[in-house]
């Protein structure tokens, strides 16, 4: 960066690059008010290191699945529902985690199992057994127990439906116990 814009800041274009994003998308976020970027004397838009900040806050919150609304929500020290906005998206994360862990313990089981057709296989369909029973309703983004949220490791599973049954203790298997099926 030449000394000047690092004393005046950088045009949208410099911004943009240095992102890899095209300039409409920081116009597209000012207009969505996270971005209010300092205007030169002629009204271009003049970027400065707050404003990159902010622009890698929001690259790493949408990564990470925010949405616009959430990420300006968590930009706004004032804003009286930004606790709550975090919270739901950190039991949104622990859910996609646990999808994550469980979609890897089965891929990991599917490696090793001497199976010919892996959906025939008891241990295999262990991983698959709430959906099964009708104990977690399929979303399309993951599956949550009906009974509440995922459990935090896959050993501590145990689901109670809505019905009020008794609840039904899933054994999962651990990864590493996840050797050849016989």
């Amino acid at each position: 960066m030449k000394s000047s814009a690092a004393k005046d800041g950088e045009s949208i274009g410099e911004a943009a690059a240095r992102f890899g994003l095209e300039t409409h998308v920081l116009r597209h976020w000012e207009d969505a008010g996270l971005l209010d970027p300092a205007r030169d004397a002629a009204g271009r838009r003049r970027y400065v290191e707050g404003d990159s900040v902010r622009i890698a806050v929001i690259l790493r919150n949408k990564a990470a699945g925010l949405s616009l609304d959430q990420i300006r929500v968590l930009l706004d020290d004032g804003a009286p529902d930004r606790h709550r906005v975090l919270e739901e998206h950190v039991a949104e994360l622990d859910r996609r985690a646990a999808d994550i862990a469980q979609a890897r313990a089965m891929t990991e089981h599917a490696l090793r199992c001497r199976a010919h057709d892996i959906t025939e296989c008891p241990r295999f369909r262990s991983h698959v057994a709430d959906v099964l029973s009708g104990e977690a309703r399929w979303l399309l983004v993951h599956t949550e127990p009906m009974g509440g949220p995922i459990p935090s490791s896959p050993s501590e599973a145990t689901l109670v439906g809505e019905s009020g049954r008794k609840p039904v203790a899933l054994e999962v298997p651990r990864v590493g116990a996840l050797n050849r099926c016989e």
